[in-house]
């Protein structure tokens, strides 16, 4: 079991059943799933990118992710149904925890000037979602081998009913939020 499924289960659970007044542990809410998202939009042009993208998301997450197509033609992109626009990972269980810990703890506090990540960006059902400007703030990622540096959206799901829920969860797990 990862350390941030024991700290989930030893201190965040039983915090958040006694901040919100639940009566099983099993109503106290927790992490259903992380979904790393990379939109590689020059993948059009250069297909070489979208291979690259994905070793890279393989090497980030630990699982070897979904190359995304486009499901409509856009002319003004030259962009056709079909085209690999991006590639995206699910992760879920043990694999979904040892991210969010490595996350946290490695990658955020390597991020130039960084105070915090914002604590607005819930989406109303206790889903928190992060963008992150480029891969190489995690150690596992060779600089030396990145010729272009790409971004990826990072949407943690949780079964929290609300925002409050859901910041309480993430911020015992360790989520470092800004203070405003």
């Amino acid at each position: 079991m990862s350390r941030l499924a024991e700290q989930y289960k030893k201190d965040v659970a039983p915090a958040l059943m006694q901040q919100f007044g639940y009566t099983s542990v099993m109503a106290a809410p927790k992490l259903a799933k992380v979904v790393i998202n990379m939109g590689i939009g020059e993948a059009i042009s250069d297909s070489k990118l979208m291979d690259q993208a994905v070793d890279e998301l393989t090497v980030i997450a630990g699982q070897k992710p979904v190359v995304t197509k486009a499901r409509k033609s856009i002319a003004n992109f030259k962009l056709r149904e079909g085209m690999s626009v991006g590639c995206r990972v699910t992760l879920r269980g043990r694999r979904m925890y040892e991210f969010l810990d490595r996350l946290v703890n490695l990658a955020l506090p390597r991020v130039r000037d960084f105070r915090g990540v914002s604590p607005r960006s819930f989406d109303g059902r206790g889903n928190y979602t992060l963008g992150i400007r480029d891969q190489l703030i995690f150690p596992e990622i060779n600089y030396a081998k990145v010729q272009k540096v790409k971004g990826m959206n990072i949407c943690i799901v949780t079964t929290a009913g609300t925002d409050e829920e859901g910041r309480a969860l993430l911020a015992g797990l360790g989520m470092p939020f800004r203070k405003n």
